[in-house]
């Protein structure tokens, strides 16, 4: 209960932060295994994409997150493994390591996954180049879909190593899905995401 509760306020709290308007074009959340992928300039990213989910989907949507960051702590490992029940991968891959497996693992579940192909928190504009994460993850689980979203302001309204947000209007734009073609190569695919989100960034323009 003390869980639902602290997501709940989480959720207000970055929607009143940030004035968040979302936006769905070509599309409509649908109640099966999707990953919402998303460029990253803030670690506010994932939690403002969680809130502007409808409930129901929410509470069956997961964030991958970087163990090494949200495990630092007492109240962030709580945070992460219990309010937002994120999906923790090891950034430095040790030998025997699956993160495609632990990725998958919600999928067949029935669950969904928030996910930053960057990798990393990108300070410029535009997108960093694509890790591969993305394409193994559409080859094991090739009828999931692929759902762009572009997180247009929050880099801004909550920049790194600032204290208070500032007061700034955010928008999500969640664009039309994706799925893996047939014997699509991985840097056919990761283009196709790449422009996919690029077009939304033109749409908030």
């Amino acid at each position: 209960m003390l869980e639902k509760l602290l997501a709940s306020a989480f959720c207000r709290a970055i929607k009143l932060m940030t004035g968040v308007r979302a936006l769905w074009r070509e599309n409509q959340p649908k109640a099966q295994p999707t990953v919402y992928f998303a460029n990253h300039r803030s670690h506010g990213d994932f939690l403002l994409i969680w809130a502007c989910l409808p409930s129901a989907l929410r509470a069956r949507t997961r964030p991958v997150a970087a163990a090494d960051y949200w495990l630092r702590g007492a109240f962030r490992h709580y945070l992460i493994e219990r309010v937002f029940r994120g999906v923790l991968l090891d950034r430095h891959i040790k030998r025997g390591d699956d993160p495609i497996a632990v990725m998958g693992a919600p999928l067949l579940a029935g669950e969904s996954l928030i996910l930053f192909p960057e990798g990393t928190r990108n300070q410029e504009d535009g997108l960093l180049p694509f890790k591969s994460g993305i394409h193994h993850l559409a080859e094991a689980h090739p009828q999931t879909e692929f759902v762009p979203v572009w997180i247009e302001n929050l880099g801004r309204a909550m920049p790194k190593g600032g204290l208070i947000p500032v007061p700034l209007l955010c928008s999500l734009t969640f664009g039309a899905p994706l799925t893996l073609l047939p014997d699509e190569r991985r840097a056919d695919f990761l283009a196709r995401c790449r422009t996919a989100l690029l077009a939304l960034a033109a749409l908030s323009d």
